[in-house]
């Protein structure tokens, strides 16, 4: 399989002349399989000399897939420029998460109105066909592509693409659910803390290239919580635990010229060779191009067979039970879940959560760690021994401040799903919502 890179910068372009080894255009990597299979992985401003190299290659009309992490400006900002969408026999499949507001067709034309571009999505000459996708596998050309959310602001899709023998991770926004460095460099690679990082320890599972979010450093993060972006020693963190061959640091921050990655670059490789690691670790350049073959010994993981949601179906609504005692937090969450797809309860101490959630079996239930009467930890642990099997699989998540690994694995030995730190902001906590009901399905697909 063939790599090339044509966007590798985070949040807002940047050309200039400190960021001419590494390049200021947004994220977009390009991905060729051996049968001729095109998968352009996200459309920022790198799409833009993407799609003029398309058209001169091919002298044909190109057929192509276009997979969107996520409708942030940075990652669609280059469809508008991006030539084989203006070639009449052209076709374009593209791919981006089904969210709880609008689908992608409605987010690109929004930037294609008239005030914003003079050529209106409905113009264009190619055939383009737009397919919703939630977690799970499907098969594009000769690639299977396996789909699993990240951890963003916005309800993101990393991409796992496997094809002639070797695998390449695409995870573009991440932020690590741990707030914290591992206490030695690939520590983590024994067992992630906490289990949402371990889950994406496993996406990335033997990959022969991770290409992974790494815009900030550990020493940036403090004040970028919640911005949904990863620290490049996390990633690391997290290749080094994969087993992974090769990582990729990307969506280098719009303020790090190329000296500075340069630096984070030798950072990393030192945190590897602490660690007694292998794994190759080089920054994304505009322009590098990798042509990945088969490694002899693969490690391998069982994953699911679910498919991709086609988002053709109405899902019937969700029951969510919310508790806190704060009266700011719970309103919060109330406005921000009021919706269709939704029925809300909600209560202000532990006994009341849960008795509401043992009478409506909510899909998902938000508790504030510190309630009156009963503590959410202490709710956790009843509702996991209670005797309706149901309760053994409901994700449960913790609202908390404290973020620290022994709070943590505190929460996870009382049988906790996740945590949603505070303090979080509406657009997060539907993302993460949406991510969260969206591996368990309808209460009808677990049997209830």
């Amino acid at each position: 399989m063939r790599i090339r890179f044509w966007g590798t910068r985070g949040s807002l372009a940047t050309p200039g002349p400190t960021t001419l080894r590494y390049g200021g255009n947004t994220s977009c990597v390009e991905a060729r399989a051996a049968d001729g299979t095109l998968i352009v992985l996200d459309c920022g401003t790198g799409a833009h000399r993407l799609g003029q190299a398309l058209i001169a290659e091919s002298q044909r009309p190109v057929r192509g897939h276009l997979m969107i992490s996520h409708t942030h400006w940075d990652h669609i900002q280059g469809f508008p420029f991006f030539a084989p969408v203006f070639v009449q026999g052209s076709e374009w499949d593209l791919y981006a998460p089904s969210g709880l507001g609008e689908r992608l067709e409605t987010v690109l034309s929004a930037q294609m109105q008239h005030p914003y571009f003079p050529v209106t999505l409905g113009q264009l000459a190619a055939t383009i066909r737009y397919n919703d996708l939630g977690e799970g596998a499907l098969t594009v050309g000769g690639v299977r592509v396996v789909a699993q959310y990240l951890n963003h602001p916005a309800l993101t899709l990393g991409y796992r693409l496997e094809a002639d023998g070797v695998a390449i991770v695409y995870a573009c926004d991440h932020e690590p659910h741990m707030r914290e460095p591992a206490e030695a460099a690939g520590a983590a690679g024994e067992g992630m803390p906490h289990a949402e990082d371990a889950r994406h320890v496993a996406f990335l599972e033997g990959a022969d290239l991770v290409i992974h979010d790494a815009q900030y450093t550990w020493a940036d993060y403090a004040e970028k919580v919640n911005w949904g972006h990863s620290p490049a020693e996390a990633a690391v963190d997290y290749a080094l635990a994969a087993h992974a061959r090769r990582l990729a640091l990307t969506h280098h921050d719009p303020l790090r010229d190329d000296d500075a990655v340069d630096r984070l670059v030798e950072a990393c490789r030192a945190r590897v060779r602490k660690a007694g690691g292998t794994l190759e670790v080089f920054a994304a350049a505009e322009g590098l191009t990798l042509d990945l073959a088969p490694r002899e010994v693969r490690t391998t993981r069982p994953r699911r067979k679910a498919a991709a949601s086609s988002g053709s179906k109405s899902a019937p609504a969700h029951v969510i039970l919310v508790a806190d005692d704060d009266p700011v937090i719970l309103e919060l969450l109330k406005s921000t879940l009021r919706s269709d797809a939704f029925r809300l309860y909600t209560a202000t101490d532990g006994e009341t959560a849960l008795r509401i959630a043992r009478a409506v079996r909510p899909s998902l239930i938000l508790l504030d760690w510190l309630m009156p009467k009963l503590a959410g930890t202490e709710v956790t642990r009843a509702l996991r021994a209670d005797s309706d099997p149901y309760f053994r699989e409901v994700p449960i998540v913790l609202l908390t401040a404290e973020g620290s690994a022994e709070k943590t694995q505190e929460g996870f030995a009382a049988g906790v799903t996740d945590y949603l730190t505070k303090p979080f902001k509406g657009p997060f906590v539907r993302a993460r919502v949406r991510a969260w009901l969206d591996r368990v399905g309808t209460d009808s697909d677990r049997g209830a």
